[in-house]
């Protein structure tokens, strides 16, 4: 083999290396906590930041996201294994070691941690410490137990809130906690979504979600209902509270009830369809909402 085809071979395979690693941060998870810290940022003042202060603080929250996924995957290598939508991914596809993971994610935590609490604050690195143990100390874990593991991730997943709300030094009042109940809310609806969709991979590697301790969905529709119901009323807090609160009141309604019709359309007619209307309009509804948070008062 000549000397540039080695050079191209050693560099295809270091990018499938990086490429590797970072599908172990589970990007996709990852852009959403940073963009639920950065709006948290933006409407504790209801306006931008200091630039720095901002960058601080996703640098030291995305490393310690990274640090959770990270060992979120190496808990659950054989349950990854047998399902379909996860067999690909780096552990149960044998393209990374438990060993390589376990260092990756001892490294990432360690230095999240170490960045928050020098370059942002005490309070908001202890937060990052509370969410990386609710994810992978009790969340994962519960997954195998039982069906109130969603529960118990909709807290690891809405805390980000507070630690964007008080990387900025906001009090914590009654705006952050709305703006935390939204993100916790709002992932009833998505989970139960993405639940009864991938039932089938769920039951067979034994994890406890509703749709499969209840396969005839009617818990995860009435979940999934309840939670867009709550979270109509609860997403008006924080716009009545903003400068530009009756632009946002009308836009939150819009969304929130547009997300709610979809619920109700999953638990009257449960399907795999009527689940992915319901999965689509979640993803639309936490951005959509976000954005009208942070940049509502700017326009």
């Amino acid at each position: 083999m000549s000397m540039p085809s080695v050079a191209i071979t050693d560099r295809a395979g270091l990018l499938s290396r990086i490429a590797d690693y970072v599908e172990l941060t589970k990007p996709k998870i990852a852009v959403m906590v940073l963009v639920t810290v950065a709006v948290a940022a933006f409407v504790a003042n209801w306006g931008p930041p200091a630039g720095w202060l901002l960058a601080h603080t996703l640098i030291g929250t995305a490393l310690v996201a990274a640090s959770a996924s990270a060992f979120n995957q190496w808990i659950e290598r054989d349950t990854d294994a047998l399902m379909v939508r996860t067999a690909d991914r780096p552990l149960p596809a044998g393209r990374l070691s438990g060993a390589q993971v376990i260092t990756f994610g001892a490294v990432t935590i360690v230095l999240g941690v170490i960045y928050l609490a020098a370059c942002v604050s005490l309070l908001t690195a202890a937060l990052g410490v509370l969410t990386w143990a609710m994810y992978v100390v009790i969340y994962t874990p519960l997954k195998r137990r039982t069906s109130a593991n969603t529960a118990v991730g909709a807290v690891a997943g809405a805390l980000p809130v507070l630690m964007g709300w008080t990387a900025v030094g906001a009090p914590l009042d009654l705006r952050a906690w709305s703006l935390f109940l939204i993100v916790f809310l709002w992932q009833f609806p998505h989970f139960m979504a993405i639940a009864w969709i991938y039932r089938r991979d769920y039951d067979g590697a034994g994890l406890k979600m509703l749709s499969t301790v209840d396969p005839s969905g009617m818990r995860a529709g009435v979940q999934a209902i309840l939670a867009a119901l709550v979270l109509v009323p609860v997403s008006l807090v924080p716009c009545l509270a903003s400068p530009a609160g009756g632009f946002l009141l009308v836009w939150a309604l819009v969304l929130g009830v547009a997300q709610f019709a979809c619920a109700v359309a999953f638990f009257a007619q449960l399907s795999d369809s009527s689940a992915r209307r319901l999965l689509y309009a979640s993803l639309v509804y936490l951005p959509a909402m976000m954005g009208l948070l942070a940049l509502g008062p700017l326009a």
